[in-house]
């Protein structure tokens, strides 16, 4: 039913798809204001409580302790297993759907980076595919542990810190990374997949449906890690990633394109004028539109072990993997996108 060019959800909506749509809202509403909720409850119970401000106080002590941490140790480790497997998860990856395809088996024995583009808005389906179990990353890859590179200041922000550790996430920052591509993971894993968005929150500004723009020509510092670790470079694409959103945008040199970029680099987040769908209707709101998203992983492209490599070394190994990235995605489109034809990866 349509009013006022409003399309309104029937009334008769399955339960489960009403699960599944409540779901997608309240993850959004996690990644998009948790960081605020975090500094904010905070704040409340340190100004305005009596009791709450002393475990508050205890709680920046064990931030300070648990800063630089690289396990997520076992009582975080059982909470999450419990959240990669939970009806909330389900019912998230259901909502679009969100589907894992590799096109090559990877030796469960190696660490790789896995590349992903395009960002998106909130790397929907990057999270279902790799930060869940439900559907099937560790039964398609055995043996390899998955985390996800997410902000750095997503773990700055208090209290929900603990959110993107029990989700086995990692920060950003390169001693993390060169720690987390040089080290062995615990058992039961052999091998481990890091899963960087190489574009970050800045991609987000180039999400419009139908296009695939991402940002790879200045970002090298991917490269030079892998080198440095010998490893192994994965593309991974999430074909349909920029569909679930579009978002009002300005001309580049105008005030709000400026204020934009401005915040961006002060929070590290990019503010973002969303526009998706709404509990009820479908044509505004927060909510992201149930448009189906396949993350596709590639074959890795092997790197040579070379602890302090050069700058014409990092250049040539960064133009061969775009060379590879471009050929993987181009052979892969077909199966995904609607007049492939017409749709090629954008370099911005």
């Amino acid at each position: 039913m349509e009013i006022l060019g409003v399309k309104f959800a029937p009334l008769n909506v399955p339960l489960n798809r009403r699960l599944e749509t409540l779901s997608a809202a309240l993850w959004i509403l996690i990644f998009a204001f948790g960081n605020f909720a975090g500094y904010i409850l905070t704040a409340y119970f340190l100004f305005f409580t009596q009791t709450m401000r002393y475990f508050i106080l205890l709680y920046f002590i064990w931030m300070y302790y648990d800063w630089n941490k690289f396990d997520v140790g076992k009582i975080r480790r059982k909470v999450l297993q419990w959240m990669r497997s939970c009806a909330w998860s389900r019912h998230f990856c259901n909502y679009f759907p969100i589907k894992l395809v590799k096109t090559t088996d990877l030796d469960p024995n190696k660490l790789y980076l896995f590349c992903s583009f395009p960002h998106g808005v909130l790397s929907s389906g990057v999270y279902g595919a790799f930060g869940t179990d439900i559907i099937g990353c560790r039964e398609l890859f055995p043996g390899i542990e998955f985390r996800v590179v997410v902000l750095n200041q997503h773990f700055k922000a208090p209290l929900f810190r603990e959110y993107c550790r029990v989700n086995c996430a990692l920060g950003s920052s390169s001693e993390i990374l060169t720690q987390q591509l040089s080290t062995r993971p615990p058992p039961p894993y052999t091998g481990k997949a890091t899963v960087l968005i190489v574009g970050g929150a800045a991609e987000a500004f180039e999400c419009k449906p139908g296009t695939y723009r991402i940002l790879i020509k200045r970002r090298k510092g991917f490269v030079k890690l892998a080198l440095k670790n010998g490893n192994p470079l994965v593309p991974v694409c999430s074909f349909g990633e920029t569909d679930v959103y579009d978002q009002l945008t300005w001309p580049d040199g105008s005030y709000m394109k400026r204020l934009q970029e401005y915040i961006r680099k002060k929070i590290g987040i990019a503010p973002i004028l969303l526009v998706g769908r709404g509990f009820f209707q479908y044509t505004f709101g927060l909510i992201p539109r149930r448009k189906p998203i396949t993350v596709v992983v590639g074959s890795p492209m092997e790197l040579p072990k070379i602890e302090e490599p050069t700058r014409e070394q990092v250049e040539e190994y960064h133009e061969k993997f775009v060379k590879h990235l471009v050929n993987f995605f181009e052979n892969e489109k077909h199966k995904y996108i609607e007049n492939a034809d017409s749709v090629h990866l954008e370099f911005v």
